[in-house]
């Protein structure tokens, strides 16, 4: 405090011991932040509210505490006690669960965040680089009216989204922030994030088909898919409606890919091919529906079979279990689209099909795009099928998604561009 700190941060265990120690001798200028960890649960909003009184009569000028989430709804609690705080607050959440508490401080009125230096060398579990916070999440643009959007997921960290969406808000001057919001119970977290400053969120593994059932309202083509990529909180009554752009993105990536290996005439390339899909969740039905649309004859091959069965039935297809793709070879020049995570970060040495049964087909599609060549890719081209990552298939989607959000034209150049160094 002689030195001429701005601010002194003091556990809240130790409070009364330094009050004592400064004996009312405190320079005017100098703010006492009085904290709170709690490292294994955020409190009940009561407890939260009586923490809240105990810091402020432990002489804080800045209230401040940090809990740990369970869940991703436990953040609702402190940015309630946080909107409704008389002096000043640093309330934030830690874990993965928690990130949005340090992200969106300036909506809700919190007086700080916390950001790291150095990725890795964080504080606190869940701390965002300061990078991060400035030019991913664009910080300093945060108020009180930011529309908030997310991508909904487990595992959802490596999710490129808000990298696209964040960098277009910003150039385009939309007032929004687009988080990574990793989501156990979907039913949970739409119940509790209710208001209209949720507005939007794009679905990924695993939540695509219950986030159907969620919405009040389905666009005709997620609900013969059966899974839903896109859910938009209309702003005139708050209600859900969700919508698939998955099988657009993958599909015209694929019908391009087949195009420039020579495929050409007024109808689909994918007429009349055989096309087998690997995976039967919410992206396998998006894509089993897409490819039956173009005229191609569908084959779906599932871990459990009874699942590929279920889908098949329904699309009119083949059904196979995933080992019996080894085998299946009845014609050169099939379609495979992995659907599924198998070769997704961290376990980038794992792949659905083996190398030698890849030599029947002509073109070869996976999902995952982190890491973008994934081991089935690379294995693809070099047996000599073309290859689509999934990038082209995320960033085709987006487009769609983007005009959802925002109302306003898809940045498609810059979509692009922003992915070109993925």
């Amino acid at each position: 405090m002689k030195l001429g700190a701005d601010h002194i941060d003091i556990e809240l265990k130790a409070a009364n011991e330094f009050n004592k120690f400064l004996n009312g001798d405190k320079p005017e200028k100098c703010k006492v932040i009085v904290s709170s960890h709690n490292y294994d649960s955020t409190p009940s909003s009561e407890e939260l509210g009586n923490l809240v009184a105990r810091i402020q009569t432990a002489g804080a000028d800045i209230v401040k505490f940090a809990t740990t989430a369970v869940d991703i709804t436990d953040v609702a609690r402190v940015f309630q006690i946080t909107v409704h705080c008389q002096v000043p607050i640093i309330a934030m959440v830690m874990g993965e669960r928690g990130l949005m508490s340090r992200i969106l401080c300036p909506k809700f009125g919190g007086y700080l965040t916390f950001g790291t230096l150095e990725a890795g060398k964080v504080s606190a579990p869940g701390q965002p680089t300061i990078e991060q916070l400035l030019n991913l999440y664009n910080f300093r643009l945060i108020d009180s009216d930011t529309k908030v959007f997310g991508i909904i997921g487990k595992p959802v960290s490596h999710s490129k989204s808000p990298k696209l969406y964040n960098r277009a808000f910003r150039e385009d001057g939309f007032n929004g922030v687009f988080l990574h919001l990793l989501v156990d119970d979907l039913p949970k977290f739409f119940d509790t994030y209710s208001s209209p400053d949720f507005s939007g969120f794009s679905c990924t593994i695993p939540h695509k088909e219950v986030a159907l059932s969620r919405c009040d309202e389905v666009d005709p083509v997620a609900k013969s898919i059966g899974a839903v990529n896109c859910v938009i909180r209309r702003p005139n009554d708050g209600k859900l409606f969700g919508c698939n752009t998955d099988y657009i993105g993958a599909i015209s990536a694929i019908e391009d890919g087949l195009r420039e290996n020579g495929a050409s005439g007024p109808v689909s390339p994918l007429a009349g091919k055989l096309f087998v899909v690997i995976g039967a969740g919410g992206a396998g039905k998006a894509l089993a529906y897409g490819a039956k649309e173009k005229g191609a004859r569908v084959v779906i091959a599932n871990r459990t079979y009874e699942r590929a069965k279920e889908l098949a039935d329904i699309i009119g297809g083949q059904a196979l279990s995933l080992a019996d793709l080894e085998s299946f070879h009845p014609e050169s020049g099939m379609i495979l689209a992995n659907t599924t995570s198998i070769g997704m970060q961290p376990k980038i040495e794992e792949t659905p099909v083996p190398k030698e049964a890849l030599r029947h087909y002509e073109l070869v599609f996976d999902a995952v795009y982190t890491p973008k060549i994934t081991r089935l890719l690379g294995e693809a081209q070099e047996v000599g099928a073309k290859i689509v990552t999934g990038v082209e298939m995320f960033i085709g989607q987006a487009y769609e998604q983007y005009e959802r959000f925002t109302g306003l034209p898809a940045p498609k150049q810059l979509f692009k561009e922003i992915m070109g160094d993925h």
